[in-house]
């Protein structure tokens, strides 16, 4: 048989360009990637959001203070109860009021629930994504016990507007507190499950140790923050650095990594979780006795029960919520650490009821800026594990 020669130079490679997600299940739906791909390498990664933008900072400016809180809820949907925390300090410091002490601490509680159920879901998803099933379910658990006990406590399971500008809404039951203190002693022992499951996983470890690496200084110098930013082994965490409700009444340690890969920032948010669980116990056994709502008629809505039988707390509470209070003109910033990283507001008051400007600054949307600098020159599966790893959130992303 006669050979054929082929002409040289007859096939080339070149790069191919995909797209990763908003329809793929990693990318939460609303998140895409432009991949630019030598094989399975990928070479450049291009984020686009946006898919899910609301106009949450812009509505805010046409709405009261006491009207503009339940947005805060939808950004971080997966962590309310952190968001409304950090959206009533933000609009405290900007009256001039404080919290009653009681209150403070049944914040703190709140909030670490919030962080409890926000990391459940991101191991539960994370996991997933790589390809492990049974530790979702696992987690899953757990964090119907937590939205169980949103429910006693508020009502509401995933978006509650608990937290109250100068309080919170209503005082805890002493049924909300002996289940959530039989939670509390009961989840490290589910937490060793977890890690039964995952840590020393040796597919789990072959799929996050090393891949997604960023040090110390590139990560500050990106603006990471949270447990993103801890994995690389910066010890930042703005409740203690800045502290804020009870946080400086209890004790708690900071986790920290090494080497600033995925696996690192496991380790860092499964250390978070124990600490978490460590300051709720605290906060319900040093729970001081008094007001949950700082006695401030000016800046705070009247309890629920007076305003349904009497006049003049209704007309004050629907002045509050439609007119709200003048307050001084001024610009105030404040953070607080949310499950996902440093939530910021910023306001600007004009010295009418509504925020003149709002600004969030929402620790998702830095997070997303830096998924090209951990996705270059690893593999497409690398991307997944790299989404997971910076936990982040598109609601609070997009705003």
């Amino acid at each position: 048989m006669e050979n054929i020669e082929h002409p040289e130079n007859t096939f080339e490679t070149r790069e191919l360009n995909v797209n990763l997600g908003p329809q793929h299940p990693a990318t939460h739906g609303v998140l895409r990637l432009m991949l630019d791909l030598d094989g399975e390498v990928v070479k450049r990664c291009t984020p686009y959001v946006g898919y899910l933008h609301r106009g949450i900072e812009k509505l805010g400016e046409h709405r009261t203070y006491f009207a503009a809180l339940p947005l805060s809820d939808r950004l971080d949907y997966i962590s309310s109860m952190n968001n409304n925390v950090g959206y009533v300090n933000a609009v405290e410091k900007l009256f001039g009021i404080e919290a009653p002490e009681r209150a403070q601490f049944i914040r703190t509680i709140v909030a670490e629930m919030g962080r409890l159920s926000s990391h459940i879901v991101w191991l539960g998803t994370h996991v997933l994504d790589i390809g492990a099933t049974t530790p979702f379910l696992y987690a899953m658990r757990e964090r119907e016990t937590i939205l169980d006990l949103f429910e006693i406590l508020c009502g509401a399971r995933l978006t509650v507007s608990y937290p109250r500008i100068g309080g919170v809404r209503n005082d805890v039951t002493q049924e909300f507190l002996d289940r959530l203190y039989e939670f509390v002693l009961d989840f490290p022992k589910r937490m060793d499950e977890y890690e039964t499951l995952v840590t020393q996983n040796r597919i789990w470890k072959d799929r996050t140790v090393g891949i997604g690496v960023i040090s110390a200084e590139e990560a500050v110098n990106w603006g990471l923050t949270g447990g993103t930013l801890r994995g690389s082994g910066v010890p930042y965490d703005v409740r203690k650095f800045f502290p804020y409700d009870a946080y400086d009444k209890v004790d708690f340690d900071v986790p920290i990594g090494k080497n600033g890969d995925c696996y690192d920032r496991y380790i860092v948010r499964v250390g978070e979780m124990r600490q978490s669980n460590r300051i709720i116990q605290q906060c319900i056994e040093k729970l001081p006795k008094g007001p949950v709502m700082a006695e401030e008629a000016k800046f705070t809505l009247p309890p629920k029960d007076m305003v349904l039988k009497d006049m003049e707390h209704l007309i004050h509470q629907f002045v509050l919520i439609t007119k709200g209070p003048s307050v001084a003109e001024g610009e105030v910033y404040v953070s607080s650490e949310v499950p996902k990283g440093e939530l910021g507001f910023y306001f600007v008051s004009d010295g009418t009821g509504k925020p003149y400007r709002m600004r969030v600054r929402a620790p998702s949307f830095v997070h997303a800026s830096v998924l090209p600098r951990l996705c270059e020159d690893g593999l497409i599966a690398d991307v997944i594990a790299n989404i997971g790893t910076i936990d982040i959130v598109l609601g609070e992303c997009d705003r």
